[in-house]
C-alpha cells in the first residue's frame, strides 16, 4: 500500500490552485460559447465603454466633398455589379435574363431569303 501524497498532513495548498483552475475554466468556457455564437452579442456593462462620438457630433466638419461622393458613387456601382456577377457564377439554376433589345436580332444564315449553301 502506496502513501495518498496529496492527503497527507504536510501536502502543500491546492485549493487556491483548484479555485484559479476552476475560475480559467469558466473564463475559456465564456470565450468559447462567445466565439462559438456570435448571433448572441456583446453585452456591455463597463461605464467607460459609453464614449462620445466624435464624427456624428453636431460641430463636426463635413468629410467628404463631391469628388468623393461621387468617387464612392462609383466604387459602390462597381461592387454592385461585382455582386450581380458573382451571384450569376454561383446560382448557375437562376437562368440569363436578357433585357438588352440589341440582343434580339436577325439571323442572317437562316433567313427565308438567304441563298442555299450545298453542305458536302
Amino acid at each position: 500500500f502506496g502513501r495518498n501524497y496529496f492527503n497527507r498532513y504536510s501536502a502543500p495548498e491546492t485549493e487556491d490552485e483548484r479555485a484559479e483552475i476552476l475560475a480559467e475554466a469558466a473564463a475559456l468556457k465564456k470565450s468559447a460559447v462567445a466565439y462559438m455564437h456570435p448571433e448572441v452579442g456583446v453585452c456591455l456593462e463597463d461605464a467607460n465603454l459609453f464614449g462620445r462620438n466624435y464624427f456624428e457630433r453636431a460641430s463636426a466638419p463635413d468629410a467628404e466633398n463631391m469628388e468623393e461622393a461621387k468617387e464612392r458613387a462609383k466604387i459602390l456601382a462597381e461592387a454592385a455589379a461585382l455582386k450581380k456577377s458573382a451571384v450569376a457564377y454561383l446560382h448557375p439554376e437562376v437562368g440569363v435574363c436578357s433585357e438588352d433589345a440589341t440582343l434580339f436580332g436577325r439571323n442572317y444564315f437562316e433567313r427565308a431569303s438567304a441563298p442555299d449553301v450545298e453542305s458536302m
